[in-house]
C-alpha cells in the first residue's frame, strides 16, 4: 500500500441509481474521489450474491455479479476472446453450474441427481449439450460484466484511484467452487459439509457466528501447490489493484463446527495452511498485494503470520475509542496498518454513538473532541490524523448517517446489504470538506 493515503469504502451496490447504470455512476463517484483526494476505493466483493443479498455467501469465488453490466459496454471481439480463453479454468465451470442450477429451479447442487452432483464424465458432457443455450447466455453475461468492470478500473486508475477488494476466505457451500470441487472441501459421500465454517463468541455475538461454509482440505489443497487458491487471487488481482484477505487469522488458525450445530460456541480451532500459502502465491503472483483483515480473537501466530509476510493489518476506530489499552485505540495504533472509523460489519458511526449510554458518550468526546451533532467527522478526523499509513472512511460515515444506513450485521441472515445512496449526496462542497481533512493530514496524492 501506499504511504499516508486515504480511501473510501462504498460497495458499488450502494451508488446511486442513474441513468446509464453502475458504469455511469461509478464514473461519478471517482471523479468525486479525486476532487476529495481520495486514492483508494474499497469494494466488497463482486461475485454474484447469495441468499439475502450477501456478497460474502456467493454463488462464485471468480464470477463477477451479472446484473450490473446487462449490457454491453463496447465491442471489442479480441477483449472477449482474451477474456474466455484466459479464464476458462473457472469459466466453464461456472457456466454449467448456472445453467444446471436454473434448470433445477434453483435448488442447491446437492439435491441434483446423483451423476451430475458427482460430476460423472459423461453426464458432465450430456448436460453441457443440453444446456448450451443457457451456458452461452451466462459465458456472454460475465465476458460483458468483465468489460464492464474493466472499463470502471480504467476509470478509476486514470484519476489515481486504485481499487482494494476483498476476498472471502470460504466459498458458499451451494457455489460452482465446491461443486467443481468436491474433493478440497470436508464433505461426505452426498456432498454435505462434515464441518462447518464460523468464529467462536465475539464483540459482535455472545453464541458466535456460525456461518455454514464447508472447510477446506488443507492437505490437499497443499498436495497441489495451492493452485486453485493461487487461480482465485489471480483473477481477483485482474480485477482489482489490491486485495484485502478476510478472516487473515483462518490462515493460521480456523474454527471447525460440527455440521448441524444451531450455533458456533462447540467448535474448535483447528491449523490452517499457514505460511506455505502464501509463499506459493507469492512465486505464482510475484508479490503479496494484499491487507490482512486481522479482527476478532487474534493470537500471536496470527501476529507473526502477519508480520512475516509484511502484510498491513486492519484497526477499526469503534472497537477503541473506549478501551485505551486496545490496539483499536488511535494513540495504539502503528504505521503498518489500514485504520478504520468502521467496516460493513459494524454500525455507523454515528448510530454506534447513539446506542451509547451517556458515560460511554462522554469518553468518546473526550477523545474524538467536537459535539455529538458531529461524531461521524471526529472521528473521520481522528482516523485521518493518525500514523497508520492507510485511512479508509465508509460513505456512510462521510454522509453522517445514522444507523438506518448501516450496512450489514452480523449473525442477521436478512434487512442487510440494501443501503444506497441517494441521488445528489455526491456533493462538491462534500469532496471539498473530504479534501482539506485529507491535505491538513498529509495524505494527499502528493505524498503517496
Amino acid at each position: 500500500m501506499a504511504t499516508r493515503a486515504a480511501g473510501l469504502l462504498l460497495h458499488p451496490t450502494s451508488l446511486p441509481d442513474r441513468p446509464g447504470g453502475l458504469a455511469a455512476s461509478a464514473r461519478e463517484l471517482v471523479s468525486w474521489m479525486k476532487d476529495a483526494g481520495l486514492s483508494v476505493w474499497q469494494v466488497l466483493p463482486l461475485a454474484p450474491a447469495g441468499p439475502g443479498g450477501s456478497p460474502y455467501s456467493a454463488s462464485s469465488a471468480f464470477a463477477i455479479a451479472p446484473s450490473w453490466f446487462p449490457e454491453a459496454v463496447h465491442d471489442d471481439p479480441r477483449a472477449r476472446e482474451r477474456f474466455l480463453d484466459e479464464n476458462r479454468d473457472w469459466l466453464d465451470d461456472w457456466c454449467l453450474y448456472a445453467a444446471a442450477s436454473e434448470a433445477h429451479g434453483g435448488s442447491p447442487w446437492r439435491s441434483w441427481e446423483p451423476a451430475l452432483r458427482a460430476r460423472e464424465p459423461e453426464t458432465l458432457r450430456s448436460a453441457a449439450r443440453d444446456l448450451e443455450p443457457a451456458i452461452g447466455r451466462h459465458r456472454d453475461a460475465q465476458a460483458r460484466a468483465d468489460a464492464g468492470w474493466s472499463a470502471v478500473r480504467r476509470e478509476a486508475a486514470g484519476r489515481g484511484i486504485r481499487i482494494l477488494g476483498d476476498v472471502p476466505i470460504y466459498p458458499a457451500l451451494d457455489s460452482a467452487d465446491v461443486w467443481a470441487h468436491q474433493d478440497l472441501f470436508l464433505l461426505d459421500a452426498e456432498g454435505a459439509p462434515l464441518k462447518v465454517a464460523g468464529v467462536p463468541p465475539d464483540y459482535f455475538s455472545e453464541s458466535g457466528q456460525l456461518w455454514g461454509n464447508p472447510i477446506y482440505r488443507w492437505d490437499r489443497m497443499a498436495e497441489r501447490g495451492f493452485a486453485w487458491w493461487t487461480r482465485r487471487l489471480r483473477r481477483q488481482l485482474a480485477l482489482h489493484d489490491v486485495l484485502r484477505l478476510d478472516h487473515f487469522r483462518g490462515f493460521a488458525g480456523y474454527w471447525a463446527v460440527d455440521a448441524g450445530a444451531t450455533t458456533a460456541v462447540a467448535g474448535t480451532w483447528e491449523p490452517g495452511p499457514g505460511r506455505a500459502l502464501f509463499d506459493a502465491a507469492r512465486e505464482a503472483l510475484g508479490g503479496l498485494p494484499f491487507v490482512a483483515e486481522d479482527l476478532g480473537v487474534i493470537t500471536e501466530d496470527v501476529v507473526l503470520l502477519r508480520r512475516s509476510l509484511g502484510l498491513p493489518g486492519m484497526r477499526v476506530l469503534q472497537f477503541g475509542l473506549l478501551d485505551p489499552g486496545s490496539d483499536h485505540a488511535p494513540h495504539r495504533l502503528e504505521r503498518d496498518v489500514v485504520v478504520y472509523t468502521g467496516t460493513h460489519d459494524n454500525d455507523t458511526t454515528r448510530g454506534w454513538f447513539e446506542s451509547l449510554d451517556p458515560g460511554g458518550r462522554e469518553r468518546v468526546l473526550a477523545l474524538a473532541g467536537g459535539t455529538a451533532a458531529e461524531i461521524a467527522w471526529s472521528v473521520i478526523r481522528l482516523a485521518m490524523g493518525s500514523v497508520a499509513e492507510l485511512a479508509i472512511v465508509p460513505m456512510q460515515d462521510v454522509l453522517g448517517k445514522d444507523g438506518r444506513a448501516r450496512m450489514n450485521v452480523p449473525g442477521e441472515p436478512s434487512g442487510n446489504w440494501g443501503w444506497r445512496m441517494a441521488p445528489g449526496e455526491l456533493d462538491p462542497d462534500l469532496a471539498r470538506a473530504v479534501s482539506r481533512v485529507v491535505e491538513a493530514t498529509g495524505r494527499t496524492r502528493s505524498t503517496c
